[in-house]
């Protein structure tokens, strides 16, 4: 099928999810986990077509690895979705106007979602997941690199679903991997109704920059954590260390390293080396490479860069005034930390620093809709309009006004 022939059928199946009661898509989104765990072997075999296809470097085919347990994660995350209270119907606000009429708000559905994403197979069953709960209709695009995985996910889930007498149409994958098919898809406005890019900031840019459908933008994660020079030492080199290094090629790990001079000239000697013994090239300010023979020279784009790998940045400063404007300046709007013993130093932290997740003392790579208990996520969004951080299931859904009214009309 083409694009267009595969969004227009997604959007005429959309009444098959939108319309189905909470326990029947609980259903549905148990159904999906189970036939995932057990198809496990045939989905490994595809993905690991892919992985043998695949000629780029070995970041990328970190996302685009499924492994046993990375499946049973996946499905555990739909399972999770079932507990999950759903959006759709809940009263917002209720009012009477001046005209005696009785106005409710209520969320309902978005309609069509599209997404337009980059490896990860895993966001393939996420993305179905939280629309089926939501009550939307999908329209999937990933990477060619993964088309064989998420072929099998989505043929995995379609199945199973049809296998228990639901319409399956609503979940809709489109073939054509090719840039022009991408940008085709970003301007199928007749049938889809919000598109969400999730990948590399080329992607993400090329969607803001040419879809005529709406976007909501997923951007990328330049990370920062800040060393505030009251932060504790064993406490810092903790959340450094996991920050950084426990998966590099994800957008909530941290890519920037901001230190108080105070802190910098007791222990940034300290830091370095645990991040060196976990093999993290470093590259710094001239204070910080004063201080530390084995930081590299930083260029100027090196403070703007979202490495996803083992390199960070270090950026010394003067206090937490210029540790805030250098954030802000720098930043992608994802998340970023301070460590500190300092109470006030944390508030004026959380209060001034403009980005979707703010954290004292904890690691940015809990910026994720797993651990904030949403189930799954959609992305991260950093963009203001309509949603923020971790898209769950609330940020699937828009609203409308129930008006009833007893005989009135317009004076």
């Amino acid at each position: 099928m083409t694009v267009s022939e595969t969004c227009s059928l997604a959007k005429a199946n959309e009444r098959a999810i939108a319309y189905r009661s909470e326990g029947e898509r609980n259903a549905m989104l148990a159904l999906a986990a189970e036939a995932l765990v057990g198809q496990t072997d045939f989905i490994l075999r595809e993905n690991a077509a892919d992985i043998v296809a695949c000629s780029r470097g070995e970041q990328f085919k970190d996302r685009l690895l499924l492994t046993r347990g990375r499946i049973e994660a996946i499905a555990e995350g739909l399972k999770k979705l079932c507990a999950l209270a759903c959006p759709v119907g809940e009263e917002v606000e209720r009012f009477t106007a001046q005209s005696g009429l009785d106005i409710t708000r209520v969320r309902v559905p978005f309609g069509t979602v599209g997404i337009i994403y980059e490896a990860r197979p895993n966001v393939t069953a996420d993305a179905i997941g939280l629309c089926i709960k939501s009550g939307n209709a999908v329209v999937l695009r990933g990477s060619k690199d993964a088309f064989r995985s998420n072929a099998a996910i989505v043929g995995t889930i379609k199945a199973a679903l049809r296998g228990g007498d639901f319409n399956s149409e609503f979940i809709q994958l489109i073939e054509d991997g090719t840039r022009e098919g991408a940008a085709e898809f970003m301007r199928q406005k007749k049938y889809i109704d919000v598109l969400i890019p999730r990948g590399n900031a080329s992607l993400i840019n090329s969607a803001l920059e040419n879809a005529t459908v709406p976007v909501i933008e997923t951007g990328t994660g330049n990370c920062h954590i800040y060393l505030e020079k009251s932060a504790d030492i064993s406490k810092s080199l903790s959340i450094l260390i996991n920050a950084k290094t426990q998966r590099t090629s994800v957008c909530n790990a941290c890519e920037s390293l901001v230190a108080d001079r105070a802190f910098a000239e007791k222990y940034l000697g300290e830091v370095v080396a645990a991040l060196r013994e976990r093999g993290v090239e470093i590259v710094g300010d001239e204070y910080s490479r004063s201080l530390c023979s084995e930081i590299s020279p930083a260029s100027e784009e090196d403070y703007f860069t979202e490495f996803l790998s083992l390199k960070i940045s270090v950026k010394t400063v003067e206090g937490i005034d210029e540790a805030i404007d250098f954030i802000n300046g720098h930043s992608t709007g994802h998340s970023e930390a301070i460590i500190t013993e300092d109470e006030a130093a944390a508030e004026r932290f959380l209060r001034e620093i403009d980005s979707a997740c703010v954290y004292v003392n904890a690691s940015t790579r809990f910026t994720d809709g797993f651990e904030f208990g949403f189930g799954a996520e959609m992305g991260i969004s950093t963009q203001k309009l309509h949603a923020r951080g971790p898209m769950g299931l609330r940020e699937l859904t828009s609203y409308k006004y129930i008006v009833r009214g007893n005989g009135q009309i317009r004076k």
